[in-house]
Protein backbone atom coordinates (compact mmCIF):
# COMPACT_ATOMS: atom_id res chain seq x y z
CA UNK A 1 0.00 0.00 0.00
CA UNK A 2 1.48 3.97 -0.63
CA UNK A 3 1.98 6.29 1.77
CA UNK A 4 -0.88 8.25 0.22
CA UNK A 5 -3.35 5.51 1.22
CA UNK A 6 -1.79 4.62 4.31
CA UNK A 7 -1.74 8.14 5.68
CA UNK A 8 -4.33 8.65 8.56
CA UNK A 9 -7.50 10.28 7.40
CA UNK A 10 -7.16 14.55 7.75
CA UNK A 11 -9.41 17.12 8.15
CA UNK A 12 -12.58 15.92 9.38
CA UNK A 13 -16.04 17.05 8.55
CA UNK A 14 -17.08 20.21 9.84
CA UNK A 15 -20.47 19.67 11.68
CA UNK A 16 -22.17 20.76 8.47
CA UNK A 17 -21.00 18.05 6.42
CA UNK A 18 -21.61 15.17 8.21
CA UNK A 19 -24.40 14.20 5.76
CA UNK A 20 -22.00 14.08 2.95
CA UNK A 21 -19.35 12.78 4.67
CA UNK A 22 -21.65 9.80 6.27
CA UNK A 23 -23.25 10.01 2.43
CA UNK A 24 -19.82 8.93 0.36
CA UNK A 25 -18.89 6.65 2.89
CA UNK A 26 -21.80 4.48 2.85
CA UNK A 27 -22.22 4.76 -0.75
CA UNK A 28 -18.71 3.81 -1.36
CA UNK A 29 -19.66 0.69 1.23
CA UNK A 30 -22.32 -0.16 -1.18
CA UNK A 31 -19.96 0.04 -4.12
CA UNK A 32 -17.47 -2.27 -2.28
CA UNK A 33 -20.18 -5.18 -1.65
CA UNK A 34 -19.72 -8.49 -3.16
CA UNK A 35 -21.03 -9.69 -5.87
CA UNK A 36 -23.49 -12.07 -3.93
CA UNK A 37 -24.67 -8.34 -2.54
CA UNK A 38 -25.63 -6.41 -5.25
CA UNK A 39 -25.79 -7.28 -9.23
CA UNK A 40 -23.95 -4.80 -12.04
CA UNK A 41 -26.33 -2.54 -12.76
CA UNK A 42 -27.17 -1.99 -8.88
CA UNK A 43 -23.76 -1.41 -8.21
CA UNK A 44 -23.02 0.96 -11.55
CA UNK A 45 -25.88 3.05 -11.04
CA UNK A 46 -24.59 3.35 -7.15
CA UNK A 47 -21.78 4.48 -9.21
CA UNK A 48 -22.69 7.02 -11.12
CA UNK A 49 -24.63 8.85 -8.27
CA UNK A 50 -21.07 8.80 -6.37
CA UNK A 51 -19.65 10.53 -8.96
CA UNK A 52 -22.13 13.33 -9.04
CA UNK A 53 -20.98 13.46 -5.33
CA UNK A 54 -17.36 13.51 -5.58
CA UNK A 55 -17.61 16.12 -8.68
CA UNK A 56 -18.69 18.59 -5.82
CA UNK A 57 -16.69 16.96 -3.32
CA UNK A 58 -12.94 17.95 -1.37
CA UNK A 59 -9.64 16.65 -2.18
CA UNK A 60 -9.85 14.79 1.40
CA UNK A 61 -12.75 13.35 0.33
CA UNK A 62 -12.03 12.06 -2.72
CA UNK A 63 -9.10 10.45 -1.79
CA UNK A 64 -11.04 8.45 1.07
CA UNK A 65 -13.18 6.86 -1.45
CA UNK A 66 -10.11 6.52 -3.69
CA UNK A 67 -8.32 4.84 -0.91
CA UNK A 68 -11.98 3.04 -0.31
CA UNK A 69 -12.22 1.50 -3.96
CA UNK A 70 -8.53 0.63 -4.74
CA UNK A 71 -8.53 -3.04 -3.49
CA UNK A 72 -11.89 -3.92 -5.58
CA UNK A 73 -12.05 -6.00 -7.87
CA UNK A 74 -14.90 -4.64 -9.48
CA UNK A 75 -15.33 -0.70 -10.13
CA UNK A 76 -17.93 0.88 -12.11
CA UNK A 77 -16.27 2.33 -15.06
CA UNK A 78 -17.34 6.15 -14.33
CA UNK A 79 -16.57 6.11 -11.14
CA UNK A 80 -12.73 4.63 -12.08
CA UNK A 81 -12.61 7.42 -15.07
CA UNK A 82 -13.00 10.03 -12.82
CA UNK A 83 -10.82 8.96 -10.25
CA UNK A 84 -7.74 8.65 -12.62
CA UNK A 85 -8.55 12.10 -13.78
CA UNK A 86 -8.03 13.23 -10.73
CA UNK A 87 -4.87 14.84 -9.19
CA UNK A 88 -2.22 12.39 -9.11
CA UNK A 89 -2.33 11.93 -5.10
CA UNK A 90 -5.76 10.57 -5.46
CA UNK A 91 -5.05 8.93 -9.05
CA UNK A 92 -2.26 7.02 -8.00
CA UNK A 93 -4.53 5.41 -5.06
CA UNK A 94 -6.38 3.42 -8.27
CA UNK A 95 -2.99 3.02 -10.35
CA UNK A 96 -1.11 1.42 -7.92
CA UNK A 97 -3.40 -1.17 -6.26
CA UNK A 98 -6.58 -1.29 -7.96
CA UNK A 99 -6.23 -4.58 -10.04
CA UNK A 100 -9.51 -4.41 -11.59
CA UNK A 101 -8.63 -1.86 -13.88
CA UNK A 102 -8.24 -2.38 -17.63
CA UNK A 103 -5.65 -1.78 -20.02
CA UNK A 104 -8.36 0.45 -21.75
CA UNK A 105 -8.35 2.34 -18.38
CA UNK A 106 -5.10 2.71 -18.45
CA UNK A 107 -4.66 3.76 -21.87
CA UNK A 108 -7.78 6.40 -21.52
CA UNK A 109 -5.39 8.20 -18.60
CA UNK A 110 -2.56 8.32 -20.40
CA UNK A 111 -3.89 10.14 -22.98
CA UNK A 112 -6.02 12.36 -20.87
CA UNK A 113 -4.59 13.15 -17.62
CA UNK A 114 -1.11 14.43 -16.84
CA UNK A 115 2.72 13.38 -16.98
CA UNK A 116 2.56 12.89 -13.17
CA UNK A 117 -0.01 10.65 -14.22
CA UNK A 118 1.56 8.38 -16.93
CA UNK A 119 4.88 8.24 -14.47
CA UNK A 120 2.31 6.21 -12.06
CA UNK A 121 1.40 4.52 -14.93
CA UNK A 122 4.86 3.32 -16.06
CA UNK A 123 5.33 2.34 -12.42
CA UNK A 124 2.44 0.12 -12.35
CA UNK A 125 3.14 -3.73 -12.59
CA UNK A 126 2.12 -6.02 -15.12
CA UNK A 127 1.83 -3.75 -17.85
CA UNK A 128 0.54 -5.06 -21.31
CA UNK A 129 1.94 -3.68 -24.78
CA UNK A 130 -0.95 -1.96 -25.60
CA UNK A 131 0.11 0.54 -22.51
CA UNK A 132 3.63 0.65 -23.19
CA UNK A 133 2.48 1.37 -26.70
CA UNK A 134 0.95 4.38 -25.66
CA UNK A 135 3.44 5.95 -22.63
CA UNK A 136 6.02 5.27 -25.21
CA UNK A 137 4.27 7.54 -27.62
CA UNK A 138 4.36 10.39 -25.50
CA UNK A 139 8.28 10.86 -26.10
CA UNK A 140 8.53 11.98 -22.10
CA UNK A 141 11.82 10.81 -20.97
CA UNK A 142 10.76 10.48 -16.79
CA UNK A 143 7.87 8.21 -18.46
CA UNK A 144 10.25 6.56 -20.96
CA UNK A 145 12.52 5.74 -18.49
CA UNK A 146 10.22 4.55 -16.06
CA UNK A 147 8.59 2.28 -18.44
CA UNK A 148 12.44 0.66 -19.41
CA UNK A 149 12.74 0.08 -15.59
CA UNK A 150 10.00 -1.72 -15.03
CA UNK A 151 10.26 -5.15 -15.20
CA UNK A 152 7.14 -6.28 -15.08
CA UNK A 153 5.77 -4.36 -18.15
CA UNK A 154 6.06 -5.66 -21.45
CA UNK A 155 7.04 -3.90 -24.66
CA UNK A 156 6.23 -4.90 -28.08
CA UNK A 157 8.84 -4.50 -30.86
CA UNK A 158 6.66 -1.37 -32.58
CA UNK A 159 7.28 0.15 -28.83
CA UNK A 160 11.27 -0.73 -28.57
CA UNK A 161 11.63 0.81 -32.27
CA UNK A 162 10.24 4.04 -31.08
CA UNK A 163 12.62 4.30 -27.99
CA UNK A 164 15.19 3.08 -30.23
CA UNK A 165 14.39 5.76 -32.58
CA UNK A 166 13.81 8.41 -29.46
CA UNK A 167 17.12 7.79 -28.12
CA UNK A 168 18.74 9.43 -30.92
CA UNK A 169 17.72 12.63 -28.98
CA UNK A 170 17.93 11.16 -25.29
CA UNK A 171 21.26 9.05 -25.57
CA UNK A 172 20.58 7.64 -21.60
CA UNK A 173 17.82 5.38 -23.24
CA UNK A 174 20.38 3.30 -24.86
CA UNK A 175 21.74 1.68 -21.63
CA UNK A 176 18.37 1.34 -20.47
CA UNK A 177 17.06 -0.88 -23.42
CA UNK A 178 20.30 -2.44 -23.38
CA UNK A 179 18.99 -4.52 -20.29
CA UNK A 180 15.53 -4.89 -22.05
CA UNK A 181 14.86 -8.35 -22.94
CA UNK A 182 12.96 -7.47 -25.77
CA UNK A 183 15.55 -5.70 -27.83
CA UNK A 184 16.98 -7.29 -30.77
CA UNK A 185 19.60 -7.27 -32.75
CA UNK A 186 18.22 -5.17 -35.32
CA UNK A 187 17.45 -2.09 -33.04
CA UNK A 188 20.88 -2.42 -31.19
CA UNK A 189 22.52 -2.59 -34.60
CA UNK A 190 20.84 0.85 -35.19
CA UNK A 191 21.15 2.23 -31.77
CA UNK A 192 24.89 1.15 -32.40
CA UNK A 193 25.69 4.38 -34.11
CA UNK A 194 24.76 6.92 -31.71
CA UNK A 195 25.19 5.17 -28.52
CA UNK A 196 28.46 5.43 -26.28
CA UNK A 197 31.15 3.67 -25.73
CA UNK A 198 30.00 0.92 -23.02
CA UNK A 199 26.81 0.37 -24.57
CA UNK A 200 28.76 -0.08 -28.00
CA UNK A 201 30.43 -2.29 -26.59
CA UNK A 202 27.76 -4.39 -25.02
CA UNK A 203 25.86 -4.71 -28.46
CA UNK A 204 29.04 -5.95 -30.21
CA UNK A 205 29.27 -8.48 -27.16
CA UNK A 206 26.00 -9.38 -26.90
CA UNK A 207 24.25 -8.83 -30.52
CA UNK A 208 27.34 -9.74 -32.70
CA UNK A 209 25.84 -12.97 -33.12
CA UNK A 210 27.21 -15.90 -35.54
CA UNK A 211 25.57 -16.92 -39.01
CA UNK A 212 26.70 -20.87 -38.77
CA UNK A 213 23.14 -22.57 -38.64
CA UNK A 214 22.13 -20.59 -41.48
CA UNK A 215 25.47 -21.21 -43.63
CA UNK A 216 24.95 -25.33 -42.97
CA UNK A 217 20.97 -24.95 -43.44
CA UNK A 218 21.07 -23.13 -46.62
CA UNK A 219 24.76 -24.65 -48.40
CA UNK A 220 22.85 -26.48 -51.13
CA UNK A 221 20.87 -23.69 -51.59
CA UNK A 222 23.64 -21.52 -53.08
CA UNK A 223 24.66 -24.02 -56.00
CA UNK A 224 21.06 -23.71 -56.88
CA UNK A 225 20.89 -20.14 -56.97
CA UNK A 226 24.15 -20.18 -59.16
CA UNK A 227 22.49 -22.86 -61.24
CA UNK A 228 20.08 -20.08 -61.75
CA UNK A 229 22.35 -17.68 -62.80
CA UNK A 230 21.36 -15.57 -59.60
CA UNK A 231 18.13 -14.70 -61.35
CA UNK A 232 16.05 -14.29 -58.60
CA UNK A 233 16.77 -10.86 -56.66
CA UNK A 234 14.90 -12.45 -53.46
CA UNK A 235 16.98 -15.14 -52.78
CA UNK A 236 20.22 -13.62 -54.10
CA UNK A 237 20.18 -11.07 -51.39
CA UNK A 238 19.14 -13.39 -48.70
CA UNK A 239 22.48 -15.25 -50.27
CA UNK A 240 24.67 -12.52 -49.85
CA UNK A 241 23.85 -11.84 -46.40
CA UNK A 242 24.69 -15.25 -45.32
CA UNK A 243 27.57 -16.42 -47.08
CA UNK A 244 30.76 -16.70 -45.48
CA UNK A 245 32.64 -14.16 -48.02
CA UNK A 246 32.54 -10.95 -47.48
CA UNK A 247 35.16 -9.15 -50.59
CA UNK A 248 33.92 -8.37 -53.84
CA UNK A 249 35.26 -10.40 -56.11
CA UNK A 250 34.63 -8.71 -59.06
CA UNK A 251 35.39 -5.41 -57.65
CA UNK A 252 39.09 -6.97 -56.85
CA UNK A 253 38.98 -7.95 -60.62
CA UNK A 254 38.60 -4.11 -61.76
CA UNK A 255 39.96 -1.98 -59.20
CA UNK A 256 43.51 -0.47 -60.04
CA UNK A 257 44.86 -1.85 -56.77
CA UNK A 258 45.57 -5.23 -55.95
CA UNK A 259 43.44 -6.18 -52.92
CA UNK A 260 41.85 -4.07 -49.92
CA UNK A 261 44.89 -3.70 -48.21
CA UNK A 262 46.88 -1.94 -50.48
CA UNK A 263 43.94 0.80 -51.48
CA UNK A 264 43.90 1.09 -47.07
CA UNK A 265 47.85 1.39 -47.75
CA UNK A 266 47.64 3.61 -50.26
CA UNK A 267 45.22 5.46 -48.13
CA UNK A 268 47.38 6.01 -45.09
CA UNK A 269 50.04 7.65 -46.99
CA UNK A 270 48.09 10.00 -49.06
CA UNK A 271 45.20 10.23 -47.16
CA UNK A 272 41.03 9.23 -47.50
CA UNK A 273 39.20 10.91 -50.89
CA UNK A 274 36.18 10.33 -51.59
CA UNK A 275 37.14 7.93 -54.70
CA UNK A 276 39.42 6.14 -52.47
CA UNK A 277 36.79 5.15 -49.71
CA UNK A 278 34.18 4.28 -52.68
CA UNK A 279 36.91 2.02 -53.70
CA UNK A 280 37.65 0.39 -50.52
CA UNK A 281 33.76 -0.05 -49.69
CA UNK A 282 33.30 -1.59 -52.97
CA UNK A 283 36.54 -3.77 -52.40
CA UNK A 284 34.80 -4.40 -49.06
CA UNK A 285 31.56 -6.03 -50.16
CA UNK A 286 29.60 -3.10 -48.94
CA UNK A 287 27.80 -0.11 -50.78
CA UNK A 288 29.56 3.22 -50.90
CA UNK A 289 27.05 4.80 -48.00
CA UNK A 290 27.50 2.13 -45.94
CA UNK A 291 31.34 3.05 -46.07
CA UNK A 292 30.91 6.51 -45.76
CA UNK A 293 28.57 6.02 -42.61
CA UNK A 294 31.29 3.86 -40.83
CA UNK A 295 34.63 5.73 -41.78
CA UNK A 296 32.52 9.14 -40.50
CA UNK A 297 31.92 7.62 -37.34
CA UNK A 298 33.67 9.43 -34.79
CA UNK A 299 34.07 6.66 -32.29
CA UNK A 300 35.63 4.68 -34.24
CA UNK A 301 34.88 1.33 -33.67
CA UNK A 302 32.42 0.25 -36.90
CA UNK A 303 36.49 0.82 -38.10
CA UNK A 304 37.10 -2.21 -36.58
CA UNK A 305 33.71 -4.23 -37.48
CA UNK A 306 34.78 -3.23 -41.34
CA UNK A 307 38.40 -4.59 -40.83
CA UNK A 308 37.54 -7.31 -38.87
CA UNK A 309 34.43 -8.79 -41.25
CA UNK A 310 36.90 -8.39 -43.96
CA UNK A 311 39.88 -10.57 -42.98
CA UNK A 312 42.33 -7.43 -42.53
CA UNK A 313 44.95 -7.30 -40.09
CA UNK A 314 45.23 -4.89 -36.98
CA UNK A 315 48.43 -3.40 -39.32
CA UNK A 316 45.73 -2.78 -41.82
CA UNK A 317 43.58 -1.14 -38.91
CA UNK A 318 46.13 1.17 -38.07
CA UNK A 319 46.52 2.08 -41.99
CA UNK A 320 43.01 3.06 -42.37
CA UNK A 321 43.26 4.71 -38.33
CA UNK A 322 45.86 6.86 -40.49
CA UNK A 323 44.23 7.15 -43.25
CA UNK A 324 41.55 9.48 -41.41
CA UNK A 325 44.60 11.59 -39.55
CA UNK A 326 42.89 10.20 -36.27
CA UNK A 327 45.84 10.21 -33.39
CA UNK A 328 47.44 7.30 -32.44
CA UNK A 329 49.62 8.85 -29.13
CA UNK A 330 48.27 10.67 -26.78
CA UNK A 331 49.59 14.51 -25.56
CA UNK A 332 51.31 12.45 -22.53
CA UNK A 333 52.95 10.12 -25.16
CA UNK A 334 50.61 6.89 -23.84
CA UNK A 335 48.41 5.24 -26.86
CA UNK A 336 45.45 7.55 -27.57
CA UNK A 337 42.11 6.24 -25.66
CA UNK A 338 40.35 6.38 -28.52
CA UNK A 339 43.08 4.36 -30.94
CA UNK A 340 43.19 1.80 -27.86
CA UNK A 341 39.62 1.63 -27.42
CA UNK A 342 38.99 0.26 -31.49
CA UNK A 343 42.47 -1.90 -31.27
CA UNK A 344 40.59 -3.81 -28.48
CA UNK A 345 37.36 -4.27 -30.31
CA UNK A 346 39.23 -5.43 -33.35
CA UNK A 347 40.63 -8.19 -31.15
CA UNK A 348 37.74 -9.17 -29.26
CA UNK A 349 35.39 -9.74 -32.09
CA UNK A 350 34.86 -12.86 -34.07
CA UNK A 351 35.01 -12.77 -38.00
CA UNK A 352 31.58 -14.27 -38.37
CA UNK A 353 30.22 -12.07 -35.96
CA UNK A 354 31.72 -8.81 -37.34
CA UNK A 355 30.17 -9.74 -40.50
CA UNK A 356 26.63 -10.44 -39.02
CA UNK A 357 26.77 -6.29 -37.98
CA UNK A 358 28.46 -5.13 -41.35
CA UNK A 359 25.93 -6.77 -43.69
CA UNK A 360 22.85 -5.95 -41.36
CA UNK A 361 24.07 -2.61 -41.21
CA UNK A 362 25.10 -3.04 -45.31
CA UNK A 363 21.81 -4.42 -45.82
CA UNK A 364 19.89 -1.66 -43.72
CA UNK A 365 21.98 1.40 -44.71
CA UNK A 366 21.61 0.79 -48.70
CA UNK A 367 19.76 -2.08 -50.50
CA UNK A 368 16.83 -1.24 -48.46
CA UNK A 369 16.88 2.46 -49.69
CA UNK A 370 13.97 2.86 -52.05
CA UNK A 371 13.00 6.35 -53.86
CA UNK A 372 10.14 6.18 -51.26
CA UNK A 373 12.17 5.42 -48.16
CA UNK A 374 14.54 8.25 -49.42
CA UNK A 375 11.21 10.58 -49.01
CA UNK A 376 10.02 9.51 -46.02
CA UNK A 377 13.57 9.69 -44.20
CA UNK A 378 14.06 13.29 -45.69
CA UNK A 379 10.62 14.23 -45.00
CA UNK A 380 10.99 12.69 -41.31
CA UNK A 381 7.93 10.19 -41.64
CA UNK A 382 8.10 8.63 -39.16
CA UNK A 383 4.33 8.22 -38.43
CA UNK A 384 4.14 5.10 -41.02
CA UNK A 385 7.02 3.05 -39.38
CA UNK A 386 4.55 -0.04 -39.72
CA UNK A 387 4.36 0.25 -43.60
CA UNK A 388 8.15 -0.70 -43.74
CA UNK A 389 9.99 -3.71 -43.20
CA UNK A 390 12.91 -3.84 -40.56
CA UNK A 391 15.82 -2.62 -42.54
CA UNK A 392 14.05 0.06 -43.96
CA UNK A 393 12.85 1.10 -40.57
CA UNK A 394 16.78 1.19 -39.42
CA UNK A 395 17.50 2.84 -42.18
CA UNK A 396 14.99 5.79 -41.73
CA UNK A 397 16.70 6.11 -38.06
CA UNK A 398 20.43 5.41 -39.07
CA UNK A 399 20.18 8.01 -41.73
CA UNK A 400 17.78 10.55 -40.37
CA UNK A 401 20.65 12.62 -39.64
CA UNK A 402 22.28 12.54 -42.32
CA UNK A 403 19.47 14.38 -43.52
CA UNK A 404 19.49 17.45 -41.65
CA UNK A 405 16.85 16.07 -39.12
Amino acid sequence: MSEAAAAPIEDAPTPALRARHALLKRLADVVSLPASRINAFERSVTGDLLVEMLRLAAPQERKRVAARLAPLSELPNSLARMLLRDEPEIAGLLIEQCASLTDADLVACARDASVEHRVLIANRRGLAEVVTDALIGFAEPRVVEAVMRNTTARLSQVGVEQIVDQSRQTPSYCAQLLRRAELRPSGAYVMFWWCGQEDRRTILQRFAVSREVMQEVVEDVFAMAAAEGWQDPVSRKALQFIERRQRNRAAVAKSPYDNLEQAVAVAAQSGLSRELASEISYLAGIKPLTGAKILGDPGGEPLAILCKATGMTRVDLQNLWRSMRRPEVGPDGQIHPAWERVAICFEMLAVDRAQTVLRYWNWSLSSALSPQLLKAIRDGDGEGLDEYSAPERAAMMALAENFGR
